[in-house]
């Protein structure tokens, strides 16, 4: 369990927040409230909350590249247009991304809780600890709740292509230019799974920041809320987004996850290529489920036998199992 903050001990006193070591303001009863002990509060709240954030389990890195974004979005024309080696002759062939073809916009999000000013003139500040390392989790699985919301949401929201990300028709040119319809879709009426090729440089979801999870606090007393409310707010503030990326990487299905589907969906996503006909060279290594498809993917993924055979699918991937694909 994680130590947390308690009563400020006597004049000249240490106390230890998480590791960390802090002296205690030479103070009387009196000041309690200076900004010292204002300032030393504070500085073990921040402590517990980024050794929490940091240490937080979470799944999105391992389904999304983080983009660090400049301004209020970011366009990312290059997806349209993937270019391929090819033998020279002649001149180059040039590909041109569509500079403004899709663009993520930046969302802002907030979390606060009220710090009450007799608490702390009350030396009742272990209380908040509790509330503080929940601030801290909330804020480092938040990436996971905005990935994993967006893969559900992908059989109906589209990607850059302007399909639904999970979609039986999205457009690809074969070798003649011709274009033909190509799959990452099962559908079907079962819990929904996802199998992904996390091995290359571009990931099948973007998670984009402009500014993380970064704790804020609301004490000087100028300020009207403290001065009309007396109490002080402490929070977080973030600026990111969670969108897709290649569509090309992932295989999104409803069907009923059997080692005959989970099959098929490798063969189809193995088969894709690229806009004029290149073999792509997708290799899924990642399988996706919510709890109701956890027991039909680790037998697949790591029972020796399945229905009386062996089983030929063992460790064929990483499994991730989150809470956040439930029905």
């Amino acid at each position: 369990m994680w130590p947390c903050a308690t009563a400020f001990p006597a004049v000249g006193r240490v106390f230890f927040v998480n590791g960390a070591t802090f002296t205690h303001p030479n103070r009387t009863p009196d000041m309690l409230n200076n900004n010292a002990a204002i300032d030393a509060l504070f500085t073990s709240f921040n402590a517990i909350f980024n050794d929490i954030h940091s240490a937080a389990p979470t799944y999105w890195s391992q389904v999304a590249m983080e983009v660090k974004s400049t301004g209020s979005d970011e366009a990312y024309g290059w997806m349209t247009s993937l270019p391929q080696l090819r033998e020279w002759i002649g001149e180059r062939h040039i590909a041109t991304a569509q500079a403004a073809a899709y663009v993520i916009r930046n969302r802002k999000f907030e979390q606060t809780i009220r710090v009450s000013r007799e608490d702390i003139e009350d030396d009742k500040v272990g209380i908040y600890a509790p509330m503080v390392r929940m601030m801290a989790q909330a804020a480092a699985s938040h990436p996971d709740e905005l990935i994993f919301q967006l893969m559900r949401d992908g059989f109906e929201k589209p990607g850059f292509d302007n399909q639904p990300f999970f979609d039986a028709d999205h457009p690809v040119r074969d070798k003649d230019g011709n274009v033909a319809s190509v799959s990452n879709f099962g559908a079907g009426t079962e819990p929904m799974w996802f199998l992904l090729d996390t091995t290359k440089a571009v990931k099948p979801f973007i998670f984009q920041k402009r500014i993380g999870y970064t704790p804020q606090r609301l004490t000087n007393d100028s300020d009207s809320r403290v001065f009309t409310k007396d109490e002080f707010l402490y929070g977080t503030r973030a600026r990111v987004n969670a969108e897709f990326a290649l569509w090309q990487l992932a295989f999104g299905s409803k069907q009923a996850l059997t080692a005959e589907t989970y099959a098929a969906a490798r063969q189809g996503m193995q088969s894709i290529r690229h806009d004029g006909g290149r073999i792509m060279g997708v290799m899924p290594n990642l399988l996706v489920v919510g709890p109701e498809n956890e027991t039909a993917a680790r037998q697949i993924l790591k029972a020796a036998r399945i229905n009386g055979s062996d089983n030929i699918w063992a460790d064929s991937a990483e499994l991730i199992v989150t809470p956040h694909l439930s029905e």
